[in-house]
């Protein structure tokens, strides 16, 4: 067994739930707390120098991190609702994995290199992707993010000193300043590669993400029952968001984007009472900027014809990649690996966004299915995606 599969057969059963088969690892809670130990004890295996910045986001680090600007490696451990194992995981374990096999090589690094673990960077229980590269670079400010809530009313400030955690989070410049390079692995949320050769696609080079966001809508009615309210005296708070609903299927059509409202919450959320509010979230992505805004606005206009509000929670625009990086990522790699795009969300697009020279490397999903228990990827070419990542590394700080 490589230290790959000991490390990836240690944290599958953390956060995993008996029924769905899914994984419920969200920020601030005793999952997470596993996870974040795990990660701490395998740094401190490996000699690591682990620190933490003013978000709570963890970097272990191989070299001196104060000496020059390092490459950096890694991911995220937290998930989606009932997720997938490999979004987010497969980037750390691999990054710890890299570190091993470059020790193996007798490689000795000509700059620091780190490893770092986001926190919640799905934005599952807050509502917020990407909030800890966020708050970190400043693309979201401290009262917001200590102001976020989850589905039970508490807000992250709560949920940080509920866990032990320092609440003075906000902009970190100096860990901004070490970070002269960062590589995300993750796995292919798509199945361009699978589609592709097979033999020369098991890892590609990132280029860009899809500008992105979130928008919350709010519908507000009457509660009543549902047995004796004529409909004709019925203000049904569910009937608006159904109809937001199929607007944003049709204007998505329309403008070529996708948008989903995969998220409602409904009061009192009774069979026998007519909803008195709805809630639902709106995530429109798409690869032109100005295209995903025409769809929103599109939504927006459907949700207040039916008495709906819509208040937008994060966006970030479209996200390039250094090119520069990007072609020397597949230069060290033979110059034969497939460059992709994607409508997926990554803390290296934050990075990015603050002007810090970031790449991505895909390791090939054979289904395309992701945020499901579905996700998959084969440990052949997850082994592939190690070794890539260590040439790329090898190549980036020699």
């Amino acid at each position: 067994m490589t230290e790959f599969d000991r490390m990836w057969a240690e944290i599958l059963p953390v956060g995993r739930d008996g029924g769905t088969g899914g994984y419920r690892r969200f920020a601030w809670t005793r999952d997470d707390h596993t996870l974040r130990e795990w990660f701490a004890g395998e740094c401190a295996q490996r000699g690591l120098d682990l620190t933490e910045d003013r978000m709570g986001n963890q970097w272990a680090w191989w070299g001196d991190p104060d000496a020059a600007p390092g490459v950096v490696i890694g991911s995220h451990l937290d998930s989606v609702p009932d997720g997938g194992a490999y979004d987010g995981p497969l980037g750390v374990v691999s990054a710890l994995a890299v570190i091993d096999a470059l020790r193996a090589d007798g490689f000795a690094p000509t700059v620091p290199l780190g490893v770092v673990n986001f926190v919640d960077e799905e934005g599952a229980r807050f509502g917020v992707a990407c909030a800890g590269s966020r708050v970190i670079t400043g693309a979201m400010t401290a009262d917001r993010a200590l102001g976020l809530k989850d589905a039970d009313g508490r807000t992250m400030a709560e949920a940080l000193e509920t866990a032990g955690r320092r609440t003075d989070i906000g902009r970190d410049d100096e860990t901004l300043r070490r970070i002269g390079t960062f590589v995300e692995l993750h796995v292919e949320q798509g199945r361009a590669l699978a589609d592709l050769d097979p033999a020369t696609s098991a890892v590609a080079v990132g280029t860009d993400i899809w500008p992105h966001g979130r928008w919350r809508i709010d519908f507000a009615g009457e509660a009543n029952h549902a047995g004796t309210t004529r409909l004709e005296d019925r203000h049904d708070a569910m009937l608006g968001y159904a109809q937001t609903v199929l607007a944003a299927r049709t204007v998505a059509q329309q403008r070529g984007c996708v948008a989903t409202m995969g998220k409602v919450v409904v009061d009192p959320n009774g069979v026998n009472a007519i909803p008195s509010r709805v809630t639902g979230w709106l995530d429109a992505r798409g690869p032109v900027d100005h295209d995903v805004r025409r769809a929103v606005a599109d939504v927006t206009e459907a949700a207040e014809q039916h008495g709906g509000t819509v208040a937008e929670e994060s966006w970030t625009g479209a996200t390039t990649f250094d090119p520069a990086l990007a072609q020397r990522m597949r230069d060290l790699l033979g110059g034969g690996a497939p460059m992709l795009g994607t409508g997926a969300g990554h803390d290296a697009g934050i990075l990015a966004n603050a002007g810090i020279s970031t790449g991505m490397l895909y390791v090939r999903n054979p289904t395309g299915v992701s945020h499901s228990p579905e996700e998959f990827a084969e440990a052949a070419d997850c082994h592939t995606g190690v070794e890539a990542l260590a040439t790329v590394v090898r190549g980036l700080a020699s």
